[in-house]
This record gives structure tokens, C-alpha cells and sequence, in this order.
């Protein structure tokens, strides 16, 4: 045809004959670039050169040293080999100011970037607080009414004040900020800008200079300040002004004044003793705040920040805290496309910090103590690509480009399977990708509530226990589990979850009105016994033996949508068990919400997910005072017991230890038997993880885990090539194939132009 030599069997052979392709080639691509019309041209001119030349340069992409084979690559080339955790985002966060944020998506970034004094032990469960930026836990001493210390083992009711005292470290500076920048003789450079500056400034990468300084004890001041400040909006003001001293004393004073005002006022109860110590007054006694001083709420904020975001032009072109936050974390947000991508990069001020030492038992055995005492974070930069949709995110991490990923409902099958005995497991394709499954139930319960106030199934009469005990019995969560949570829940014994301080395992932690204990493991009890229940209720096979009629139940819900059509006849289908009428009272959620205010609903589903680690955030819950009804708390189900408030008024302000666990016991006792709820369920995290990823322990009550991570780069980069190696036999095949289809008419072509 062309005098193309054949393939040869010898090495020089085989290297002359690439070499030559690669000439014919590269000639072929330095003509289309000059003549973008020659490849046209060459196809309606030489047709048998064009096939060839395209021949040609699938077998040289295919067989040259050229790097082909990450073709669906989505990350730029330089990203090679760096230590970068990929990850996703769906939705931009809306707030990453410390003091309004108050959503997961939104604590995701920010407990990366900002620093309260406290934070959890990354391995130790239960959860267990320890210093961040502190140098210790606070001390705390109790003040009487004329503010004299009272002894520690003080009767709480005698308790006026709890003083809590916060040392930090010295030597924390925070990431480099224009809002920092000073000249020679000590003025701010940025705090004051005038319009012609302004007229160049659309990020604040516009602003070049930047500088730091030390964090001080003013700081934390500073952000209870503006937690207090009315213009800010904190969703926890009204929980705070309950508690803080002088807290909405300074929200009134503070209301019509500028931002910028808030550093030379003055709050009652908190004020910073020196540059590395401040304290916080505490009405009465509560133990549980030293848990909110690791929530972000806590976190320091410079007052040049404020100074420096709240120019009124910076303001208009969306330079604010809520796109581009100050921290002394381990990481800053360098890149904030909310259309595109988001990028912490690692502080260059950041502390030392180091990997914990010890855990609890069996974290050695499991590889999480592997890098014990080695500098955090592990890793240089964090690269969030947006995701809207969960199957593009879901290809991109079977093929290593991302390097965890939840699971989503329509992907569940394809990666985890369940064991005879219910255990899940990984799927064959998983476990060849020698893929990671970390299952941990959540800090949370989801229950059907009843509420208390109704004529019906609320009350204290032993008529309405009964009937609540039997429906405790019939609701088959386990069911519920199976069939609308794709296994991914624990049926609850209690309110309680696990890693939660007086939560029990085993025997001792079931609920026996609804459970028995058989071959090592609770059993939920038969129908028959509920049944029982039900006409010792005066409801014989559901049947309201005072009236004759069948018993009629109704059930609020703001699950509307079609999809859950399925979910709400399996409720019914659980109640018809006994006999009962199911109605199901559809709404929107703040017709809901009404409902509940008013005490107009009579059965409902709720959830709650901890603030802390600590069983006074679950058994609030059910404390009468708290009733949502009367007092707008979050008791929902308005249900008050006298002898379960004063227990709980007991334990909560107790530490850990035996004497509060026996409490706990008791409490959990009279909910069971009382059944103001069914318990319903905890649901189970499930996370895959590459074999690279490291030490991701599963932690639902540490935000700030993102330091603790570890990517092997190496065993990535393999990973990938070996994962999308691209191939160009199936595109040679389907070329060789049309080759042959149009032989005939090129063969013409030629015998036509011969002729003529």
C-alpha cells in the first residue's frame, strides 16, 4: 500500500517500527495544527491515507511512552502524588461564621478552620472532652449570692454562680488575613478602604498583603459578645441568655450599635483576666456547658475581622465571614467557588498539634494508634468538587477519585450485601477494590411519639399505659429497619444511644416490656402478648369495649410525597395488627410545627441528634417542664412524671460514675414502662473508604476530624492507572470494522478515478 514496514519480532525491530509511526505521526498532528482544514482535506482527497493515518495514531497514543492512561482524570496533573483528600460538596454552605453556622454541611468546613478551647478525644468512647487551644479543662468554682466561693460538693439549688476559668496556650497565631495587614507606622491597611481601591477588590485575593497576629483571651470574649449582639442572628442567643450572666443584658444595650462598637462594651458575666485567660458566670450550676465550649459557637473571632468585613462596599461584593472565615485551625479556606469547587489549605501558623497516644481498647489491634504522636495534620489540602447528583459522585469514587463515600440508596446493592445472621458485608466488586466498610450506630434516635395531653393514648391511667406498652411491642422496627433503612439502624431499648454515657449493652440494657432476652440477644415479644395487652387496655382485638367501636388512632406526619406512600401503609399495617384504625393526617412542616405547639397532634415521628455527649441532652426530652406545649421546650411529647423529673433534676447535674449510672437506670426504667414513646431506632452510619485512607475512626461527635486523616498518595496513584487504564483495541476494532464496510466503495472510487 504504502511500503509500511511489518512488525517485527526483534526489540530493535519493534523500536524502528514505533519510531517510524511516531514520525508519520506527529508530521500528521504539526500539519492539522497549522492547516485545520488538512485533515478534511485529506479525507475527500485520499480516503485509503486518511483510514490509515487514523490507524496510525490510535496505535501510536496506544503504544508510545505517552501517559494515556488517566484519560477521565477530573484533577490537573500537578495534583500527582500530593497529599490531597478529595471529597464533595452538593450545596454551598450558607453560613461560615462561627456564631450563626449550625448545620453538618456547614460545621464540615468550619470546625477546620476555627478553634474553641475544647474538643472530644478522637479515639475514646464514650466521648471525652479534652483541651484544644486550652492548657487545660476550666477550673470552675460556685459563688453564692454575694459571690463568695461555695466547697465543690455545695447543694446545687445553694449554687448562685458557676464560674468557669479558661486558660490558653501561648504562642497560637492565626492564618494570614488582610484583615491583620499594618504599614510601618501600625494602621491597618484594609480597614478603611477608599473607592479607587475598592474598584480593583472583587475577592479578597485582590487584597495582597497579609499578616497574623497572636490569639488572646480577648478573642473568646469577643465571640460571646457577638453570640449576644441581636444583629447577628445566633440560633443559640435565647438557649444562652438563660445561662450566661449579663448575657441579655448586653443584647439590649448592644441592639442599635455598630459592629464595630461591640469590642469597647462591656458584658457582665465574662471578661478576659490577661492575654491568655478569661472567664465565663454561669447562672446556678450546669455542668453540661464545658460541652458547648468545644462546639465552633466558642471558637475566637479577632475583632479586626469584624472591623474589616463590615465595610459596606467589601459587604456588596460578597466579601464577608460568610464566605471567607479566620481561624487559628489547621486549615483556611483558599478557594470558596460555590459553582465549582471548594479548597482548605493547610494553616502555615498552625499550632503544634500531635495524633493522640492512647485510645480505648482494642484502637492498637485496629491500626488507629499507628501513628501516634506524629505532627497534624497529615494532610495539605482538602478539594471539594460540587456534586449535585449521586451517581456521577458514585462512579468518580469506584474509580478512585474520590477517596470515601456514603451510600447512597440506589448504590446500596452494588456495594454492601447482608449475611445470613444480618451482618453487612461488602460485595464481591468491593472487596476486589479491597474497598473499607465502617459501620457505627449515630448519636441519635428517631421515635413515635404519643402525646401525653390526649384523652386517648396520653395520660398516666393504666388504660393508656397499656395500650402505648402493646403498640411498643406491635411496631416492628427491626422491620422497619430492614425494609426502609437498608439495614442501617439498631432498634432502640431506650433513649439513650450508644457512646453516650449510661447507655447499656447486653441484657441489663433491654426493654422488657417490649423485649425478652433468648440465645444471648433481645427478641422482640410475639403479637400475642400485645394482643394481651390490649384487652387487659379494654380494647379486646382492637375493639373499644366502652363504646363498641373500632379503636381509631391518628397519626401526623410530613411525609406527603409519593414515595412515601409505602412507609405510611406499613405504619398501618403495624397497628392493623391490633386491630386498629390507622388515619393518616398528612401536612406541611409548619402546619406541623403548629400542631405540635398546640397540642393538636395525637401520634408523630421525630428524631434528635445530640448537641453533647451527655444523657441530660436525651432525657431533656422527656422532662415535664420542658413541655412544648406548656412551656414551648422540646419536650414534644408533653409527658411529665414526677418521680422521672426529680431524677432527672438529680442526674444532671452529677459527673460519670457509678452513683449517676444507677440513676440513669431508673429513669430509663419508668420511660420503658410508661412509654411516652416507642423508642423506635438509632440509625447506623455505613462509609466506604479506599485502602488508602487512614485513620478515619468513626466519630459522630468530633468535627474537627479532618486533621486526623491520612491518604498514602502512592498506593493511590497505583490504584487509579490500575483502574482507568485506558484502552484503544475496542475503538481499533470498530475502525478495522468500518474499514471493511467501505472497502468496496473506496475501491470504486479508485477504479472511477483510474478510469478518467
Amino acid at each position: 500500500m504504502d511500503g509500511l514496514p511489518s512488525f517485527q519480532r526483534s526489540s530493535v525491530g519493534m523500536h524502528t517500527d514505533l519510531l517510524f509511526r511516531q514520525i508519520i505521526f506527529d508530521r500528521l498532528l504539526l500539519e492539522c495544527r497549522e492547516k485545520p482544514s488538512t485533515l478534511t482535506k485529506m479525507s475527500s482527497i485520499h480516503p485509503v491515507s486518511t483510514f490509515r493515518n487514523l490507524v496510525l495514531a490510535l496505535l501510536v497514543a496506544s503504544q508510545t511512552a505517552c501517559d494515556v492512561s488517566q484519560l477521565n482524570n477530573p484533577y490537573p496533573a500537578e495534583d500527582s502524588g500530593q497529599a490531597i483528600l478529595y471529597s464533595s460538596f452538593s450545596e454551598r454552605p450558607k453560613h461560615l461564621d462561627p456564631a450563626v453556622a449550625y448545620s453538618s454541611d456547614e460545621y464540615g468546613f468550619i470546625c477546620q478552620i476555627y478553634e474553641p478551647p475544647l474538643q472530644y478525644h478522637y479515639l475514646k468512647r464514650p466521648y471525652e472532652l479534652q483541651p484544644l487551644t486550652a492548657t487545660d479543662l476550666p477550673t470552675v468554682r460556685y459563688l453564692d449570692a454575694q459571690g463568695k466561693t461555695m466547697p465543690d460538693n455545695a447543694d446545687p439549688k445553694d449554687i448562685v454562680y458557676s464560674e468557669y476559668l479558661v486558660t490558653i496556650k501561648q504562642g497560637i497565631r492565626y492564618q494570614p488575613h488582610p484583615a491583620f495587614s499594618k504599614n510601618d507606622q501600625g494602621r491597618f491597611l484594609y480597614h478603611d478602604l477608599h473607592a479607587e481601591q475598592l474598584a480593583a477588590v472583587y475577592s479578597l485575593a485582590d487584597l495582597p498583603e497579609r499578616q497574623t497576629r497572636q490569639l488572646l483571651a480577648e478573642d473568646y470574649v469577643y465571640q460571646i459578645k457577638r453570640l449576644a449582639y441581636p444583629k447577628t442572628q445566633s440560633p443559640i442567643a435565647e438557649l444562652m441568655a438563660g445561662y450566661i450572666d449579663g448575657f441579655a443584658e448586653f443584647a439590649k444595650d448592644t441592639a442599635g450599635l455598630p459592629v464595630t462598637e461591640l469590642k469597647n462594651q462591656a458584658m457582665r458575666g465574662v471578661d478576659a483576666i490577661n492575654d491568655h485567660q478569661y472567664r465565663i458566670r454561669i447562672k446556678g450550676q450546669y455542668p453540661q456547658f464545658q460541652y458547648w465550649l468545644a462546639m465552633p459557637f466558642f471558637a475566637p473571632m479577632p475583632w479586626e475581622a469584624d472591623a474589616f468585613y463590615a465595610q459596606p462596599e467589601l459587604k456588596n461584593k460578597n466579601i464577608t465571614l460568610d464566605w471567607y472565615p479566620i481561624g487559628t485551625g489547621p486549615y483556611w479556606l483558599e478557594e470558596n467557588n460555590p459553582n465549582r469547587r471548594m479548597v482548605l489549605s493547610k494553616n502555615p501558623n498552625y499550632h503544634p498539634d500531635f495524633y493522640p497516644t492512647e485510645g480505648e481498647p482494642g484502637d492498637r489491634e485496629a491500626g488507629w494508634l499507628n501513628d501516634a504522636g506524629k505532627p497534624l495534620p497529615f494532610v495539605d489540602k482538602v478539594v471539594y468538587t460540587l456534586e449535585k447528583e449521586t451517581i456521577p459522585y458514585w462512579a468518580k469514587f469506584l474509580q478512585g477519585y474520590y477517596d470515601a463515600s456514603g451510600i447512597a440508596s440506589d448504590s446500596f446493592d452494588q456495594a454492601v450485601q447482608f449475611s445470613a445472621g444480618g451482618d453487612p458485608q461488602l460485595t464481591s466488586m468491593m472487596r476486589d477494590k479491597q474497598i473499607q466498610l465502617q459501620t457505627s450506630v449515630a448519636t441519635s434516635v428517631f421515635y413515635m411519639g404519643f402525646n401525653m395531653l390526649d384523652p386517648i393514648v396520653g395520660g398516666d391511667s393504666e388504660r393508656a399505659r397499656k395500650l402505648r406498652q402493646a403498640l411498643s411491642i406491635a411496631v416492628d422496627y427491626e422491620e422497619f429497619i430492614s425494609i426502609f433503612a437498608n439495614g442501617r439502624g439498631v432498634a432502640a431499648q431506650g433513649v439513650l444511644p450508644p457512646g453516650i454515657f449510661g447507655h447499656q449493652d447486653g441484657e441489663s440494657g433491654i426493654n422488657p416490656i417490649a423485649y425478652d432476652w433468648q440465645n444471648g440477644q433481645a427478641q422482640r415479644k410475639s403479637i400475642e402478648k400485645a394482643k394481651e395487652l390490649m384487652a387487659e387496655a379494654g380494647y379486646p382485638n382492637g375493639i373499644d369495649s366502652a363504646t363498641g367501636e373500632k379503636l381509631l388512632l391518628y397519626f401526623d406526619t410530613t411525609a406527603v410525597g409519593t414515595d412515601d406512600r409505602a412507609l405510611m401503609n406499613w405504619y398501618r399495617k403495624q397497628f392493623d395488627k391490633l386491630g386498629i384504625q390507622l388515619v393518616i393526617r398528612g401536612t406541611d412542616y409548619n402546619r406541623f410545627q403548629e400542631k405540635m405547639r398546640s397540642g393538636a397532634a395525637q401520634i408523630f415521628v421525630w428524631g434528635w441528634n445530640a448537641d453533647y455527649p451527655d444523657p441530660e441532652n436525651f432525657f431533656f426530652l422527656l422532662y415535664g417542664p420542658n413541655s412544648k406545649v406548656k412551656q414551648g421546650g422540646e419536650n414534644a411529647g408533653n409527658y411529665s412524671n414526677p418521680e422521672f423529673d426529680r431524677l432527672f433534676e438529680q442526674m444532671r447535674n452529677m459527673s460519670n460514675g457509678p452513683e449517676r449510672q444507677i440513676i440513669i437506670d431508673r429513669m430509663q426504667s419508668i420511660l420503658r414502662q410508661d412509654a411516652p414513646w416507642l423508642f423506635g431506632y438509632y440509625p447506623k452510619d455505613f462509609a466506604l473508604l479506599h485502602s488508602w485512607y487512614k485513620n478515619l475512626k468513626p466519630a459522630r461527635m468530633v468535627n474537627n476530624r479532618l486533621k486526623y486523616s491520612l491518604i498514602n498518595t502512592d498506593l493511590r496513584e497505583q490504584r487509579r492507572r490500575e483502574w482507568n487504564e485506558a484502552e484503544f483495541w475496542p475503538l481499533l476494532l470498530a475502525l478495522l470494522a468500518l474499514g471493511g464496510a467501505i472497502y468496496p466503495a473506496i475501491k470504486a472510487y479508485r477504479r472511477r478515478q483510474q478510469e478518467t
